[in-house]
């Protein structure tokens, strides 16, 4: 049915085309019916011979011309002579010329027609026998020679043989003549139809064919109009045929100053830095062979340009070399833009110092030596101390605006010493080529630390920031540019964790601290997933009525292997591996399920990651832990760092709304030792102040400012209706300072270690959870935390270990195990500093010792590391 369905459209379809073709009807396709109207004019200039046959035929037969008193044999002469004249004079007119070609079609039929018409009743009636016989003959002889000028247009036929039919009918002839006037109508007419379809399909394929020439004769104009590229066609000795006016213009120069030239004039000619390399065009054009996109430089062109030519040659269809034929394209722009992009990829387009990938090749061809030798270099890496609090406080302009004042300033300092580059963000580098002591590269980290650090003016506001430098040598810490930048980052590492603002060389332990904190972190996973971890409470005790009033969670690792770690230790590496969330969840559910078998007036205090803080997802899972436990929301407290007021914006504020709306009491740790400003009191809804054991150790001592300081923040919080807890009172003496200067809670080793959740069941079953203070009468010197790995030197033996706390006299070390009470040794501090010392008690793998010399603990305080940038 669909086959059907498709023959019928295609037979509907070609009629009105057949009909058209035929010259009946005004063609429905865009083409010119040439193939009608040209052959008419033909016609009429060939028609003269017929009305001669017809002539002769009509004396030849004694035919009279004029029969007296027979009007219908002289009016058959006259309209024979007419029409014939008619049909000789009219198709050659000019009007004639200009209609249509169906109309001309439609004047000539009947013209044919009545000129066979007039010429059969001239003669009179035919028979097919007899005498009369020879009238038929001479029609037919005359009617085959008006077929054979009508050619192609058969058509025109078959109206002369309807005239003759229509004659024999009039003449009442036999039927056989009538049929065989019928069947030579019929055949012309099958003849027609045939030819019709031919010259449609002719007309077709040449209409197509013409307008693709003038459609890729238009748009390879319009491609040469805009400028994108040209043509040129050589001859077969390589002289220029053809040109597009397009390039002509561009070497100032007509087309027809071109044409004859040799088109390699027109370029210089190629060679390994300028053209195409080797293969020059004039090579190809000798070799006869093509080419693609082979870049030149022209020759004639007043400023300098390139082009892109492409060229095949041309051969006609007896193989003989008739020259080439091609294009080509304009490079000169993409070459410029080249230019500008390798000059972008070497250098840092916010500072102009070398980027990443030049610093890089720069250090790789400085440790490059010959025969497999590492030649001296030095490498410093560079990171800003407080540049993102710069960023996120006065925006990313101001933010590149001062990286291009730092920039400047260290590429002052260093001068032609080095080369200087930006690695990326706050980061920079120094390649300093040759061998360097350590004295002027000391004298060179100090000279940069100092200028940086001198205030800058960024947008009307006066900006601080510090940079923190690792240093490290080639070949003796490394020999290859991977070693080199893996080393120098280590020492930057080390710079930053002993307090920023300061200068590392590279040292082997520090290799060793980073796989330790490796393995670590991997330890601190499997932990999480076993199950390792605990929590233990430190009693908050009111500093009025000595009555626990809460404890506070503190996280515990016990190492299989290396015992308990300090959360000092690993809690940063929870937070840079991203392990914090987990665990930070895991401690609150955990503290709250305990808290819950407690006393109904007794709190429980947990710490929140600022990272933890930052999460959306923060207050479900305080409502979850609470849920789970069935602890009411106002026995939970959460102690939060200033940290997190360093990126102050609307998602801060939303989270402390989110977190007080679930009824939970909100605790600010650590007061005064981060870097916000006091603001942040009059919106976060803070019910309780903490005051850093900073500022309560050695409180008591004479001359000590903290007590002052103490004040002021017990006066800040009673102002604004807070409490406050004061953290890290271990003497008596502290403990009545503290009291004296009205802080509401006490938290300390003065009223107990922290302790295991089911101890803490036991202190709460203790009548009216009263505690009393217990520990040393006096204060004791400051001691610092430093978890640094040291070398510690017994006769001729040296040993690693690790301080964990440090003060003037003395220290506490772990690592070696069961050392004997007053054993001697040396301990090398690092920065070309040496102590003596004493031990005076060990315990396994722990001893402390005195040092036989106070020393000097001058080194700034480290700042937290979540102000880190």
């Amino acid at each position: 049915m669909t086959s059907m369905r498709a023959n019928l459209a295609e037979l509907h379809s070609r009629r009105p085309n057949l009909v058209a073709a035929l010259g009946l009807v005004e063609s429905d396709v865009s083409i010119n019916a040439s193939w009608i109207s040209g052959a008419f004019v033909h016609i009429a200039r060939m028609w003269p011979l017929i009305l001669l046959g017809k002539l002769c035929v009509t004396a030849l037969l004694h035919v009279p011309f004029y029969r007296q008193g027979d009007a219908g044999h002289a009016a058959a002469m006259a309209a024979m002579l007419l029409i014939d004249g008619v049909a000789i004079v009219v198709p050659r007119g000019a009007q004639f010329q200009q209609l249509r070609p169906h109309h001309q079609k439609w004047l000539m039929l009947p013209m044919v027609l009545l000129s066979g018409l007039s010429f059969s009743l001239l003669l009179g009636p035919s028979l097919i026998v007899g005498e009369p016989s020879r009238n038929l003959t001479a029609e037919m002889a005359v009617a085959l020679m008006a077929v054979s000028i009508f050619g192609d247009r058969r058509l025109l036929g078959a109206s002369y043989f309807c005239g003759l039919l229509i004659a024999a009918m009039l003449h009442r002839s036999e039927f056989m003549q009538i049929g065989l006037l019928i069947s030579c109508i019929a055949v012309i007419l099958v003849a027609a139809l045939r030819q019709a379809q031919a010259d449609m399909n002719r007309a077709i394929a040449v209409h197509q064919r013409d307008l693709r020439a003038q459609r890729s004769d238009r748009l390879l104009h319009e491609y040469e109009q805009s400028g994108r590229g040209w043509f040129w066609e050589t001859d077969r000795h390589g002289c220029i045929a053809y040109i597009s006016d397009t390039l002509a213009r561009t070497i100032g120069l007509g087309s027809d100053a071109l044409i004859g030239r040799p088109i390699t004039e027109i370029i210089r000619p190629g060679d390994r830095q300028d053209g195409d390399g080797e293969r020059t065009l004039g090579f190809h054009l000798s070799a006869r062979t093509g080419f693609a996109e082979i870049p030149v430089r022209a020759a004639m062109a007043k400023d300098e340009r390139w082009w892109s030519i492409s060229g095949q040659p041309v051969f006609n269809e007896f193989g003989q070399f008739h020259g080439f034929r091609g294009s080509g394209t304009d490079l000169t722009e993409m070459r410029r833009s080249q230019a500008e992009v390798t000059r972008l990829a070497q250098y840092d387009s916010l500072t102009g110092l070398a980027n990443r990938v030049q610093m890089m090749r720069s250090l790789e061809q400085a440790v490059a030596g010959k025969r497999g030798q590492p030649r001296d270099c030095t490498l410093m890496m560079l990171d800003l101390d407080r540049f993102k609090i710069v960023n996120d406080t006065l925006g990313h302009p101001a933010g590149d605006a001062l990286l291009r004042q730092v920039s400047e300033r260290i590429q002052r300092v260093v001068g032609n010493k080095g080369l200087v580059g930006r690695q990326g963000g706050d980061e920079f580098k120094i390649l300093l080529p040759g061998r360097s002591d350590k004295i002027s590269l000391d004298d060179l980290a100090r000279a940069i630390i100092t200028d940086v650090s001198q205030p800058y003016k960024v947008e009307g506001t006066a900006v601080v920031i510090g940079v923190s430098i690792g240093i490290s040598f080639c070949p003796q810490d490394g020999v290859t540019a991977e070693e080199l930048i893996r080393n120098a980052d280590l020492a930057l590492y080390a710079a930053k964790g002993d307090g920023r603002g300061i200068h590392r060389f590279y040292s082997s332990e520090m290799h060793a601290d980073a796989e330790d904190r490796r393995q670590l972190e991997e330890d601190l996973r499997k932990a999480l997933v076993e199950d390792a971890l605990h929590l233990v409470y430190q009693p908050v005790v009111s500093s009025r009525t000595e009555q626990i009033t809460g404890y506070e969670a503190l996280l515990r690792w016990h190492h299989p292997v290396r015992g308990a770690i300090s959360p000092a230790l690993f809690i940063p590496i929870a937070e840079e591996s991203g392990l914090i969330g987990p665990i930070g969840e895991w401690v609150l559910r955990t503290a709250c399920r305990d808290a819950a078998q407690w006393a109904e007036d007794v709190r429980v205090a947990v710490n929140v990651s600022p990272i933890q803080f930052t999460n959306q997802g923060l207050p479900s899972i305080v409502m979850n832990a609470l849920a789970a436990s069935g602890l009411a929301p106002d026995r939970l407290e959460l102690e939060i760092t200033e940290s997190v007021f360093l990126n102050d914006d609307d998602g801060t504020d939303s989270m402390f709304s989110r977190l007080k709306s679930i009824g939970v009491r909100l605790a600010l740790d650590d007061f005064g030792t981060g870097y916000s400003s006091l603001g942040y009191l009059k919106k976060a809804p803070f019910d309780k102040i903490k005051i850093d054991q900073s500022f309560v150790r050695g409180a008591a001592i004479k001359g000590s400012p903290n007590s002052a300081i103490i004040k002021a923040i017990v006066s800040l919080a009673e102002a604004l209706g807070m409490d406050t807890t004061a953290e890290g009172a271990e003497t008596q003496d502290e403990l009545a300072l503290i009291r004296n200067l009205g802080c509401s809670h006490i938290q300390g080793y003065v009223y107990g270690r922290p302790l295991p959740a089911a101890d803490v069941l036991v202190q709460q079953h203790r009548p009216c959870g009263v505690v009393s203070p217990q520990g040393f009468q006096l204060s004791r010197p400051e001691r610092r935390t430093m978890l640094r790995t040291v070398a510690v030197q017994h006769e001729g033996h040296v040993y690693a270990g690790r301080i964990r706390n440090i003060s003037a006299t003395g220290a506490q070390l772990e690592g070696l195990w069961n050392v004997p009470e007053g054993t001697r040794f040396t301990i090398d501090l690092g920065d070309n500093q040496t102590v003596d010392a004493v031990a005076r008690w060990s315990r396994e793998d722990r001893l402390g010792v005195e040092f036989v010399q106070a020393i000097n603990l001058s080194p700034p305080r480290a700042a937290p590391r979540s102000a880190a940038s």
